[in-house]
C-alpha cells in the first residue's frame, strides 16, 4: 500500500508539472498575432510625440477578443483601437509615451490580456531616453488630411539649453516626398539654442496615411543622443477612395455572401466597370454621377474549401484614380458559421 501512495503522488506530481508546461506554451498563442512585442525609441526630446503602434492580426477560425490592457510605468498610456477579432481583422495596441511629465531612461511594460478564445498574456517591452534639455513645440508635424497633389508646409521650435555650441548638423527625412530644413534664431540667452525648422510635404506625395520620423542629427558627443526622432504625421486622401480594403473573411462552403464596398470622391465621378478574374465574385454598379457610391460584392463559394485571394478592379473616370484595386483574402470552409 506504501508503495502503491507513492506512486499515486509521483503520477500527481507529473501531472501538475505537464500542466504546467502545457499553460505556458500556451500563450504562444496569442504571441503568434503580434507583428512585434518590442520597440526601442531611442533618444527622444522632451515635449516630442513618441508612440508606437503594435499590429495586431487574428490568424485563427476562433473569435479573439482582448479584455484588458496594463502598464508597469505612468510614463506610458496604451489603447486599442478594436477589442474584438474575427478572423484576419486587425487592431492596433497604441502605446504613448509622456515626454512632457517624465525624463530620462523611461522603460515600461505593456501587457495585453485575452479571455477569448483561451486566456493568455502578452508583454510588450517599451525603451526609451528623454532628453530633459531639448523641447519640440509642437510635439509633432501634423499635416492633417490633405488631398492628392496640394502638398503642405509646417513648422516646430527645437529649444535646447545647456552648451553654447550646440547645433543641428541636418535632418534626416525617411522619404523623399518629405523635406525639412532648420534655421538657427539669434541668441538670446547663454546656454540657449532655438531653431526653427520647416517640413515639407510635396505634392507629388502618394495617397495613404503618413507615419514617419524625421531625425534631427545633433553635434553630441554620445551616438545615441546624436540622433532625435520626430514625428510626422498626415494622410493623403485620393480623388476616389474604396473601403473596405482589403476585404477579408470568412465563408461557409453552403453560404451566398453580400458586402457592400463604399467608392467616395470629393466631386461626382461614375464607375466605369467593377471587375475580378475569379467568376465566383459577381457585382453590380450605378451608372449615374455622384460623390459615394455603394457597390454589392457577391461571392458564391461552391463547393471548395480553402482560401481565395485574388484582387477586385473598380474603373472610374477620374484620372488621378482611373483604377482603384481591393485584395480579397477570404477563407473558405467546409462547415460553420460563415462571417464576411
Amino acid at each position: 500500500m506504501r508503495y502503491g501512495n507513492l506512486t499515486c503522488i509521483a503520477c500527481l506530481a507529473l501531472l501538475l508539472l505537464s500542466l504546467g508546461a502545457a499553460s505556458g506554451r500556451g500563450q504562444d498563442w496569442a504571441k503568434k498575432m503580434f507583428d512585434a512585442t518590442s520597440h526601442d525609441f531611442g533618444t527622444v526630446a522632451r515635449g516630442a510625440k513618441v508612440e508606437y503602434r503594435f499590429t495586431v492580426e487574428n490568424i485563427y477560425v476562433e473569435d479573439a477578443h482582448i479584455s484588458a490592457v496594463r502598464t508597469s510605468c505612468g510614463c506610458t498610456a496604451p489603447t486599442v483601437t478594436k477589442q474584438h477579432l474575427k478572423t484576419w481583422e486587425k487592431t492596433e495596441i497604441v502605446a504613448k509615451i509622456d515626454t512632457r511629465g517624465f525624463y530620462g531612461r523611461k522603460d515600461s511594460t505593456v501587457t495585453i490580456v485575452f479571455d477569448r478564445p483561451f486566456r493568455a498574456e502578452v508583454q510588450l517591452k517599451l525603451y526609451t531616453y528623454i532628453r530633459s534639455d531639448v523641447v519640440v513645440q509642437p510635439g509633432s508635424i501634423q499635416f492633417g488630411t490633405l488631398a492628392q497633389g496640394t502638398g503642405g508646409e509646417r513648422k516646430a521650435t527645437i529649444s535646447y539649453a545647456g552648451r553654447a555650441d550646440w547645433e543641428i548638423k541636418k535632418v534626416e527625412s525617411p522619404t523623399p516626398h518629405i523635406e525639412a530644413k532648420v534655421v538657427k534664431a539669434p541668441v538670446t540667452a547663454p546656454g540657449r539654442v532655438t531653431y526653427q525648422m520647416i517640413v515639407t510635404l510635396k505634392k507629388d506625395a502618394p495617397v495613404g496615411p503618413i507615419w514617419e520620423h524625421l531625425v534631427l542629427v545633433t553635434n553630441d558627443q554620445r551616438a545615441k543622443a546624436s540622433r532625435v526622432p520626430v514625428a510626422v504625421e498626415g494622410a493623403v486622401t485620393s480623388a476616389v477612395s474604396v473601403r473596405p480594403s482589403p476585404l477579408t473573411g470568412v465563408v461557409d462552403v453552403s453560404e451566398t455572401m453580400t458586402k457592400q464596398l463604399f467608392v467616395q470622391g470629393h466631386a461626382p465621378f461614375k464607375i466605369i466597370a467593377v471587375e475580378c478574374d475569379d467568376a465566383r465574385f459577381k457585382f453590380s454598379h450605378s451608372e449615374t454621377a455622384k460623390t459615394l457610391h455603394l457597390v454589392p460584392v457577391i461571392f458564391t463559394p461552391g463547393d471548395a474549401a480553402g482560401k481565395v485571394r485574388t484582387t477586385i478592379r473598380i474603373r472610374t473616370d477620374q484620372a488621378e484614380a482611373a483604377e482603384l484595386t481591393v485584395p480579397v483574402d477570404v477563407r473558405v470552409m467546409a462547415k460553420g458559421p460563415a462571417s464576411f
